[in-house]
């Protein structure tokens, strides 16, 4: 089996002031790496570099250029307050900064205010058709044969004409399927909720990502996650598009939203 994402944190290592992992081929997009790793990277080095840092509340991720080689991580503390830690991660090659994340870090507290938000009903995982058909596995990006990702409801690519996509996902490696750092790996699965509505083959590329986690410690059962991805409005080759994401119980775990260039 290929490299999961463990492997890849377990890789990390002291590059100079930061820190490195070199990024497989089968982790990339075309020529970049996948966006949920680059986060994901961002996130472990925010861990390493910075001591005591509560639970992961909400990321805010701006992807500044392709990420052509290994990235050097480095991390900054900018505030530890009562509550909330900020601390502002990047990734560069060479001189250029390929990614920006600033992470907010705080602790749980009890709250008067309790609002669910359920998961849609959904048939179970294996009653579902895989997301890429078997004819389709040439055209995907690489990094999507690291995850198993079986349509619930929406539209595939080009097929559609709603922009929505909701499915199961999970790593395909076992060992890659608990804590933080996987399930924002996993977060950017789905390709842009609009390209169900485009009618030919066409670069997109994730520009700004806004993760908000609602749980102390994510988890979920056999590692199956529920990812749901609606367009909520496109034009002059931009969309915007909301994100959800549940666990198998249905408890909702990650609310976000994302920023897409398209050329098409």
């Amino acid at each position: 089996m290929n490299e999961g994402w463990n492997d890849i944190r377990d890789a990390i290592q002291g590059d100079g002031d930061g820190l490195s992992a070199p990024i497989p081929d089968h982790w990339r997009q075309g020529r970049t790496c996948y966006g949920g790793m680059t986060a994901a990277l961002m996130y472990e080095a925010a861990l390493q570099q910075v001591e005591d840092l509560p639970p992961l509340r909400s990321a805010i991720v701006n992807f500044v250029g392709p990420v052509t080689d290994t990235p050097v991580l480095t991390s900054e503390l900018l505030r530890r307050g009562r509550n909330v830690t900020n601390v502002s991660s990047r990734a560069d090659v060479g001189e250029q900064c390929v990614g920006r994340a600033d992470f907010l870090f705080g602790a749980s507290r009890t709250s008067e205010v309790g609002v669910d938000f359920p998961a849609p009903d959904a048939p179970l995982p294996e009653e579902c058709e895989l997301f890429t058909p078997e004819f389709a596995k040439p055209m995907v990006p690489a990094f999507f044969h690291n995850f198993d990702t079986r349509l619930i409801a929406g539209e595939r690519p080009m097929t559609g004409t709603e922009g929505y996509i909701r499915t199961w996902s999970r790593h395909m490696d076992p060992a890659s399927r608990e804590g933080t750092g996987s399930l924002l790996c996993l977060a950017d699965v789905l390709p842009p909720a609009a390209l169900p509505l485009i009618r030919t083959m066409a670069p997109v590329s994730s520009m700004s990502w806004i993760v908000n986690i609602l749980s102390d410690k994510p988890e979920t059962e056999d590692g199956w996650w529920q990812v749901e991805s609606r367009l909520t409005a496109a034009g002059g080759g931009y969309s915007t598009q909301v994100m959800r994401i549940w666990n198998a119980a249905g408890e909702l775990v990650v609310e976000g939203m994302q920023s897409i260039a398209i050329f098409a």
